[in-house]
């Protein structure tokens, strides 16, 4: 087990505790602080473990496939938590969602090929817009620039959500073509 698959396993068990203060009635003042400190927390992981990995040769399959679900999890918690906030539409939230069952979908069939996909560049650019997004829409600053950055944020997000969708089933759709 090395540090970037570390830090991969670290975003994954800071996701309970960035969903607890965000949503726990205990803390009404400042709970979004704190969730959105363990959230930048754990984006940065994801930076960091990709950046180590690659720099120093310790690419895995464990860390290709992990590190991608490993952020999944942390962003769709996160807009989950945001519909029971009145803070994102559910409707954004179901089409981001499917969209990652579809590429896990697509893993999975790879997987059984023996053939593993790492994440592609629009990939990155969709996680890094969906985590600015959520940190924007957590911190919910009642100014009218931070509430159209809000909204231009989750429309990025969403575009790219769906680039990248496109993206991955054209460079990957002879994985379903060996199925047959």
């Amino acid at each position: 087990m090395n540090l970037p698959n570390k830090l991969t396993i670290m975003r994954v068990i800071l996701i309970p505790f960035f969903v607890f203060f965000l949503l726990a009635p205990y803390f009404p003042d400042y709970g979004n602080y704190i969730a959105v400190a363990i959230f930048i927390v754990a984006s940065l992981t994801d930076l960091l473990d990709g950046k180590i990995a690659r720099k120093y040769n310790l690419v895995t399959n464990f860390g290709k496939f992990m590190d991608p679900l490993a952020d999944k999890l942390l962003v769709c918690s996160a807009m989950i938590c945001l519909i029971e906030l009145d803070r994102l539409a559910s409707w954004i939230v179901i089409v981001i969602i499917a969209r990652e069952f579809i590429i896990s979908g697509f893993r999975l069939v790879a997987s059984d090929n023996g053939v593993v996909i790492a994440a592609s560049y629009w990939g990155k650019f969709k996680t890094t817009f969906q985590m600015l997004m959520v940190i924007v829409l957590i911190l919910d600053i009642p100014h009218p620039a931070f509430q159209i950055l809000g909204v231009v944020l989750t429309y990025v997000a969403l575009i790219l959500t769906i680039v990248s969708l496109i993206d991955y089933i054209a460079k990957n759709k002879d994985v379903l073509k060996e199925q047959k």
